[in-house]
């Protein structure tokens, strides 16, 4: 079974965090989505909050699975027998970056790390530009999966 991990904060889940997942379905058997859990980082959603948006917006995909972890991504791969990291790339900044993570992992151990490229239509959508647009009020339903449901703020 291929089997692919894909990891993130997902606050909140975005589109393009979507189209990435979508699309990497039709190359791994199962991918995992896995929310990773940073106690540095101040979240507007709850993990719980993140994991429902997520579950809702996937819930009809049985290839897909939704995990949360803390630690070292390559840790959580062999924890679950995840052969492949699945990345998406948004622009330049984006490939520096992974690539980083990607040559690191690999030293690591045997995890191979996939990037796909964000759907030109997407591929300016990130987290924080949504939490921005939420905090200041903005419309974001555009941004983001149906399942995304903000309180009041």
């Amino acid at each position: 079974m291929k089997r692919a991990i894909f990891p993130g904060s997902f606050d909140p889940l975005t589109l393009g965090h979507y189209d990435i997942i979508k699309r990497g379905l039709t190359l791994f058997d199962e991918v995992i989505i896995a929310v990773g859990i940073n106690a540095e980082k101040k979240y507007m959603f709850t993990l719980e909050e993140r994991k429902k948006f997520i579950i809702e917006a996937f819930k009809d995909e049985p290839k897909i699975k939704v995990k949360t972890y803390q630690g070292l991504t390559v840790d959580f791969c062999k924890k679950v027998n995840a052969d492949f990291i699945l990345r998406g790339l948004r622009n330049p900044g984006d490939f520096e970056f992974e690539k980083a993570i990607a040559h690191t992992n690999r030293s690591l151990s045997e995890i191979e790390t996939v990037f796909l490229l964000t759907s030109s239509g997407k591929s300016f959508i990130s987290s924080s530009i949504v939490r921005d647009v939420i905090r200041n009020g903005g419309d974001f339903t555009g941004l983001v999966p149906d399942t995304v449901v903000v309180k009041s703020l």
